[in-house]
């Protein structure tokens, strides 16, 4: 087994718990490796750190196995399968739910996520990639779904030297999948849809706004498939609204409502330009919720991306009634939380509003965060009260 020596000092993140070794903290490799291999991990003094899958041609070089002397093989792997499905089952629905979540469940840069009979798999590593059909094969072993399908088609597998593919792995998968969150029932598109089909991580989030949307006129902005509207009717709200970008995501949304009996009103408009123009119009609401896309996947773009962040927010505080609410949330993982935090204090100044923090969130259980590991930790999540 080869041997990556890492620079002077830089084991102190390894022995701290960190999953990631960058190739600029590796000194040499000795021994002869095919890239995407296990190999044995050493500070710069000789000392085992642990092993890891190394590509020298990625940013991240090495993303660690485990801080211990034993085998990566198959039955290491079934085993990390097996810990994580362990973990979820004390608390989670095993038909909804993210089931792998890389790095935290120890199976580095690989996502696994169901959706009523059917799971979704993310292989973003070259290491993972040779494991993939085995934690495949012991996801069915356990849960026995109707199908897997991969939605590898993500640009940072070009980054690992390998190409985007999506496809069948296993089974039968349908064009859309039915899956129930919080007993409300939604139709997953895991085929063509955004990431893997459906954004799992806010699944306890959504169960979080039932005493602040009941018997209110709630406007839910980058509705997507309509998941916090047709939570807010679900919970008793008198009106919601639905505000997306993309016409098909309002046509899915849509149909989701249907499915489910709910009365929710979708519009097709960039969110920025609506919030602005009912805001021009005098328009308020009880309750207004923000869950938009990442804004920036880049440390650098942060200001910019602080800088919308404010906008949205600042034309949502000044819409929410006296007393009412604003649920609020970023998925951008540079952006941090006091970043973010921040950004809803300097809006509500401008707005002449108090802010009331009724909950700070992240995301849900099933999307676990290593301590040691702040990229692990991105979903913001709050739950504000407006006063004047």
């Amino acid at each position: 087994m080869a041997k990556a020596h890492l620079n002077p000092g830089r084991e102190k993140r390894v022995l701290r718990g960190h999953p990631w070794v960058f190739r600029s903290d590796i000194e040499r490799v000795e021994g002869s490796f095919t890239p995407g291999d296990v190999v044995d991990v050493l500070s710069a003094r000789g000392r085992f750190l642990g092993r890891a899958m190394y590509n020298p041609a990625s940013q991240i070089a090495l993303r660690m196995f485990t801080l211990h002397d034993e085998p990566v093989d198959e039955a290491f792997i079934r085993s990390r399968v097996e810990r994580a499905l362990s973990y979820r089952r004390r608390f989670a629905d095993l038909r909804s739910c993210r089931l792998i979540f890389s790095e935290s469940d120890g199976l580095p840069a690989l996502i696994a996520d169901s959706f009523g009979s059917v799971i979704v798999i993310q292989s973003l590593a070259l290491g993972i990639e040779r494991w993939k059909n085995v934690i495949v094969d012991a996801l069915c072993d356990a849960l026995h779904p109707d199908g897997v399908w991969e939605r590898s088609d993500v640009k940072v597998r070009e980054l690992e030297g390998m190409e985007q593919t999506q496809g069948l792995m296993r089974g039968t998968v349908a064009d859309k999948v039915e899956m129930q969150e919080n007993g409300i029932r939604f139709l997953v598109d895991v085929k063509q849809g955004q990431k893997t089909g459906y954004f799992l991580d806010q699944k306890e989030n959504r169960a979080a706004i039932a005493p602040f949307v009941r018997g209110c006129r709630v406007l839910d902005c980058f509705t997507h498939t309509g998941a916090f509207a047709l939570h807010a009717a679900h919970f008793g709200a008198s009106e919601v609204t639905g505000v997306d970008i993309s016409d098909l995501a309002c046509r899915q949304a849509a149909e989701n409502a249907a499915l489910n009996g709910l009365q929710v009103s979708f519009e097709e408009a960039n969110a920025f330009d609506l919030l602005r123009s009912k805001y021009d119009a005098h328009e308020q609401y009880d309750t207004i919720i923000l869950d938009p896309p990442a804004f920036t996947k880049t440390r650098a773009a942060v200001p910019a991306a602080l800088r919308g962040y404010k906008e949205i927010n600042l034309r949502a505080m000044k819409m929410v009634k006296n007393e009412g609410y604003l649920i609020t949330c970023s998925c951008s993982h540079h952006v941090l939380p006091e970043m973010f935090a921040g950004m809803l204090v300097d809006a509500a100044a401008d707005a002449k509003v108090c802010l009331r923090q009724i909950e700070a969130r992240t995301q849900g259980r099933d999307h676990p965060i290593l301590a040691a590991s702040p990229e692990t930790q991105y979903l913001k999540c709050h739950i504000l009260q407006i006063l004047r």
